[in-house]
């Protein structure tokens, strides 16, 4: 028994180390000796803060900017084609939909043309019930309730029911299309649905698209603490999320969201330094390398992973997901310390040494990788 304790004393006093007293001596060390390119990462003086990862290619800016080109221009039928041609790539179709749904904030008289010219087109009122709810999200507000003003708050909750309503009639245009039940579910816990009332919501939509990235992200926000939900609901939701991501699909990330909501709601928040947090992150990261490299959701979450890895004192995988996202430094959580650069800096030079990774001053190419 005394070696048992021995042990667990010892453990303890480790943990109690690195958690209170190294943080000043890692700062310290990133100050006067961190070289990051030692560690195969890009130098302090090539990180830039005002991207969390590399734009998109030419051809896919230069695509989209032709086709709000065309629709401030007023040709609808470019913008059709574009969400057309997404085909039942559910995420891709979703992420085209946001794409017009920027355009229109500018002008939307091209989207009223086509609602007239195809009054059965399903993408077309997706899009107008989507935009009521961000309209009605932008009355609001981020803040909590007690923070919004009657008149507001009562606009907003007169709103939403209406945009809901618009989705119901948009989903019979095509019944297999899962973009109205995103509208829905997005809608629901601002139009005060219940549970009962939600579950339907999110079953119509898991059963048109069960791995729906932004689906999942509004169904998280319905099932957290400040909303319809509680913490030990919100974090069942994301463990889930984890475990049904298949190949190819930035899904599991959703659990990183969800840390991020402990997070900003409780400074106190302390992430559990656990086998089952360290084994989903690992699962977290194995299922990002099957992310294509180019999915444009890949670096926020690589950022957000890096970030929990250091928190739950996985070094060197944190070290491996710096090296992955590059010079990017302008995401959360970064940008939450006032300078993202100095923070970032400050991470990956704790990543480096606490992972006692021997320094290799070899060059490397430096980027968003998988």
């Amino acid at each position: 028994m005394t070696i048992f304790l021995a042990v667990v004393l010892g453990v303890f006093l480790v943990l109690l180390h690195r958690l209170f007293i190294s943080p000043g001596r890692v700062d310290r060390w990133v100050g006067k000796h961190f070289v990051a390119s030692d560690y195969g990462l890009p130098p302090r003086e090539q990180l830039s803060s005002r991207r969390s990862g590399p734009p998109p290619s030419a051809h896919r800016a230069k695509e989209r900017q032709a086709i709000a080109d065309a629709a401030w221009e007023g040709d609808w039928k470019a913008a059709e084609r574009y969400v057309r041609a997404a085909g039942e790539d559910w995420d891709e179709r979703w992420d085209r939909l946001e794409l017009l749904k920027h355009v229109a904030q500018k002008d939307d008289a091209w989207l009223d043309a086509w609602r007239a010219a195809e009054p059965d087109n399903c993408d077309a009122a997706t899009l107008h019930a989507s935009i009521m709810v961000r309209q009605a999200w932008e009355i609001r507000g981020s803040g909590y309730a007690h923070a919004v003003p009657d008149s507001d708050m009562n606009r907003f909750r007169a709103m939403l029911p209406i945009a809901i309503e618009e989705a119901r009639k948009a989903a019979l245009l095509d019944p297999a299309n899962p973009g109205p039940w995103v509208v829905m579910v997005t809608a629901a816990r601002g139009a005060q649905y219940g549970r009962s009332r939600f579950r339907p919501l999110w079953e119509g939509l898991v059963e048109r698209a069960p791995h729906h990235y932004e689906g999942h992200a509004q169904a998280l926000q319905y099932w957290c603490a400040k909303w319809y939900g509680s913490n030990r609901r919100m974090m069942r939701f994301a463990r889930l999320a984890v475990h049904k991501a298949p190949p190819g699909s930035p899904l599991a990330g959703i659990y990183l969201h969800a840390l991020s909501e402990l997070t900003e709601r409780s400074a106190a928040f302390a992430l559990p330094v656990t086998p089952m947090t360290r084994s989903l992150l690992k699962r977290i990261a194995a299922s990002f390398d099957q992310v294509a490299s180019d999915d444009e959701r890949l670096p926020v979450l690589r950022h957000l992973l890096a970030h929990y890895m250091l928190r739950s004192m996985m070094y060197a995988p944190a070290l491996e997901q710096f090296r992955r996202i590059g010079p990017w430094c302008g995401a959360h959580p970064w940008r939450e310390a006032g300078n993202p650069v100095m923070a970032f800096e400050a991470a990956r030079g704790r990543a480096a040494m606490l992972s006692r990774t021997r320094p290799t001053p070899t060059p490397r190419v430096h980027g968003m990788a998988r």
